[in-house]
């Protein structure tokens, strides 16, 4: 499954101070380790993202710590506070090692 975000703004340019709303899904099969394949019978591994942070420029605003109990393909939606122009970057970590992230620039006037 590819590894990628769906991000949703709108709209695109703010105002100084308004609240954005950031909806994203996250692609990733989030894998328990619990769940047997119905064709082998095997276990299939845990393969789930563990740590999710939020960038706005060069200053990290959250960090998330998700577990192989969130369900697949995760809906995270949050605020930010539009305060200048610069990118908002999603970076999210899985428990095998991969680090992926989505870049939505954030335009002020």
């Amino acid at each position: 499954m590819p590894k990628t975000a769906m991000v949703k703004i709108e709209p695109k340019d703010y105002k100084k101070d308004d609240l954005i709303k950031v909806n994203t899904v996250i692609m990733h099969p989030m894998d328990t380790g619990l769940v047997k394949d119905k064709e082998s019978g095997k276990y299939i591994a845990a393969y789930h993202i563990t740590d999710v942070e939020v960038y706005y420029g060069n200053e990290r605003i959250t960090t998330m710590k998700l577990s192989g109990s969130v369900s697949a393909n995760p809906f995270i939606s949050f605020y930010v506070k539009a305060t200048k122009t610069a990118p908002l970057k999603i970076v999210w970590k899985d428990n095998k090692g991969d680090v992926t992230e989505k870049v939505i620039d954030i335009n002020v006037g």
